[in-house]
C-alpha cells in the first residue's frame, strides 16, 4: 500500500468570535488557492488514487474536495479517525478497513497526522517529531497492510515544492 498523508492547506486562525465551533474553521482563501497549485504537484506523484478519506473539520474536508477535483480522483469520504487529538493507535486500527487499497491519501491535522506517521514509521507515537507543513504530503509505503512500524518513509514535500512539481515527476 502506498499511503500519502496530507495536511490541511492554510486556514484562518482560531477565532471563537468567528467559529465557536473550531472544527467548522475555514480554509483562507489564500490557503485555497495554494493549495489548489499543490495539488496539481502531488496530482503528478501519486499513483491512481483508490480512496480519499479526511477529517470531517471544515478546512480538512475543503483541502479534500480539492484535491478530488483531480482528475481520475475519488469523492472524499468522511473518516473521524483523522480529527485533530485521535490517537494514532486508533486512526491505524481504522486505517486496516483499506488495507486491500492499493494507494490511499489521508487529509487530517496536527498533531495526529504527525503522531500517526511516527507510529507508522516506529510502530511508537511518541518516539519521533515529523514536522508535515500546512497543505504538504508524505508518502509511506507497506509491503502488506499498513501495521504499526512497517511502514518506509519514501518522502515529505512542503507545499512550495508541491506547486514547483506541477510539470515535473518525482519518484
Amino acid at each position: 500500500m502506498d499511503l500519502y498523508l496530507v495536511r490541511h492547506a492554510v486556514a484562518y486562525e482560531r477565532d471563537p468570535d468567528h467559529w465557536s465551533d473550531d472544527s467548522e474553521r475555514p480554509l483562507t482563501p489564500e490557503g485555497e488557492e495554494n493549495f489548489r497549485e499543490a495539488s496539481r504537484g502531488l496530482e503528478q506523484v501519486t499513483p491512481k488514487v483508490m480512496a480519499l478519506l479526511s477529517s470531517p473539520y471544515a478546512r480538512a474536508w475543503r483541502t479534500a474536495e480539492i484535491l478530488s477535483e483531480l482528475e481520475g480522483w475519488p469523492e472524499p469520504k468522511y473518516f473521524p479517525a483523522l480529527e485533530p487529538d485521535v490517537p494514532p493507535e486508533k486512526t491505524a486500527l481504522a486505517l486496516l478497513d483499506y488495507s486491500e487499497a492499493e494507494s490511499v491519501v489521508l487529509v487530517g491535522h496536527r498533531p495526529g497526522l504527525h503522531e500517526l506517521a511516527v507510529y507508522l514509521l516506529t510502530g511508537e507515537a511518541g518516539s519521533a517529531d515529523i514536522k508535515i507543513k500546512k497543505g504538504a504530503a508524505v508518502r509511506i509505503t507497506f509491503d502488506g497492510s499498513p501495521e504499526p512500524g512497517a511502514g518506509k518513509l519514501h518522502w515529505i514535500i512542503p507545499p512550495k515544492v508541491l506547486r514547483s512539481l506541477r510539470q515535473t515527476t518525482l519518484t
